[in-house]
Order: structure tokens, then C-alpha cells, then sequence
């Protein structure tokens, strides 16, 4: 084989591997065992979350036996939830994606999960920056949650939503292995609920208060399009 001839088959032998890396990467490559499957750092992906029990909660839900007698009145990081969103986020009152009674001041899209970075006494728990994902990516003053206004994408029947972070629950505030792991969740209540979503999540998925859903954090520049983004919450 001549020079030349060298020099081009090296060459298509460089490109053919830069192109298999980049399949690789974004996640097309096969295999004859199938499709690689991609670690979350190259797809800028987190983990998901499958078949997950999701229940419905709201702003201003009032405390009963349902809930364990806590009131949504006020959520994990703001003790005036009801007052700072414009009202009672009533699921039986709806018009579209809002409230009926009003147009809401903070996105209407939004969830729970049963992981607080601050403890009852209102300070961060030593564990939080090395368990939250996300911590070392910005400052974050003494007195700021790491999670609230955060995001998740959520899948259910093909269908999938998007939403911010804004309280704590359904039913735990310490269970960083399932939220930020690979385990199910602690709480064996309403069929081991491990997700809470807001009554604009539940209609737009055609959800029922109880629910299967996969879940997982998605970073807020890949959250496409949507009606929740009309309106997005950034109070911290």
C-alpha cells in the first residue's frame, strides 16, 4: 500500500472512531447486547426513578388524616406557601392548568420529595452537600435551600411533564438514599408514595391522586417548552 493510500485509510479510521465515541456518548450506540447504556454525566442525565407511587398534594391543602395533619398552608422552605402563590391551588376548581379563582404568582407545575437539606432546627444537614447532585455547581447562602425550585421530569402512560421542586414529602424529609439513590422509598404509606405532585402535573398527565410514575432531576436549560413554563417560581 502506498503513502497516500495510508494516509487516507488512517484518517477514515480516526473519523469512523470520533463518530463511534460521539453514538456512544449521546447513547445511540448498539451492541450486540443492545443499546449501550449511557452514565448520566455524558447524556447530562440523573438517574430515573421507576414506577414510583405519586399522590396528589396542593397549596393550601388543610391538615387531616389523609396528609397526617399537616397543612400545605405553608411548605418546607416558606412559611407563607398560600400567601406568596396567590391562594388555595383547589384541584376541583380549575381553569386549564391554574386555579380557577385566580392566576396563580408561582408555577403551578410543581412536586415534593421526601428530602430536606435543612434540618428541624434550620440548619444544613452535614450530609446534604455530599448527597444532592447538584451542590457544588453554585453558592448557596447559609439560609438557601439547595433543592427548592429545582426540577424533575416525570413520565406517566407515555406522557411526560415537567415541574419544580417546592416542598417536602409525601410522608419523610431524610430519605436522600431513594432520592438521590437507587432505593424505593422508606415510607410504606399509600403504597410506598415517594412523590407528590401538584393538581396542574396530575390533570396534564390524566392522573387520579394515586399513581405510577418514573421520574428523575433534569437541569432547568433541558426543560423544553411546556405550559410549565409560563410561569416559573424563582423565591428561594
Amino acid at each position: 500500500m502506498n503513502k497516500s493510500w495510508s494516509v487516507i485509510l488512517a484518517g477514515a479510521i480516526s473519523f469512523l472512531g470520533l463518530v463511534i465515541l460521539l453514538f456512544w456518548l449521546y447513547g445511540f450506540f448498539e451492541t450486540p447486547l443492545g443499546k449501550v447504556v449511557v452514565p448520566p454525566i455524558f447524556k447530562n442525565q440523573y438517574p430515573l426513578h421507576q414506577n414510583i407511587t405519586a399522590t396528589t398534594f396542593w397549596v393550601g391543602e388543610p391538615a387531616d388524616k389523609s396528609n397526617k395533619n399537616i397543612s400545605n398552608a405553608q411548605s418546607a422552605w416558606d412559611e407563607n406557601w398560600q400567601k406568596h402563590y396567590g391562594g388555595v391551588d383547589n384541584p376541583n376548581d380549575r381553569q386549564g392548568y391554574f386555579p380557577a379563582a385566580f392566576t396563580p404568582k408561582e408555577n403551578p407545575f410543581y412536586f415534593a420529595l421526601p428530602y430536606n437539606d435543612f434540618d428541624s432546627n434550620g440548619n444544613r444537614k452535614k450530609t446534604a452537600g455530599s448527597v444532592i447532585y447538584w451542590a457544588a455547581d453554585s453558592s448557596f447562602a447559609p439560609s438557601q435551600s439547595m433543592l427548592k425550585n429545582q426540577w424533575i421530569e416525570i413520565t406517566a402512560s407515555g406522557k411526560t411533564a415537567y415541574a419544580q421542586w417546592e416542598d417536602v414529602g409525601p410522608f419523610g424529609e431524610n430519605d436522600s438514599a431513594y432520592v438521590f439513590g437507587s432505593a424505593a422509598p422508606k415510607s410504606r404509606t399509600n403504597h410506598s408514595a415517594g412523590l407528590d405532585l401538584s393538581p396542574a402535573v396530575e390533570d396534564y398527565l390524566n392522573l387520579n391522586g394515586e399513581d405510577k410514575v418514573d421520574w428523575r432531576f433534569i437541569k432547568a436549560q433541558d426543560v423544553p417548552a411546556g405550559p410549565w413554563k409560563k410561569i416559573i417560581t424563582t423565591s428561594s
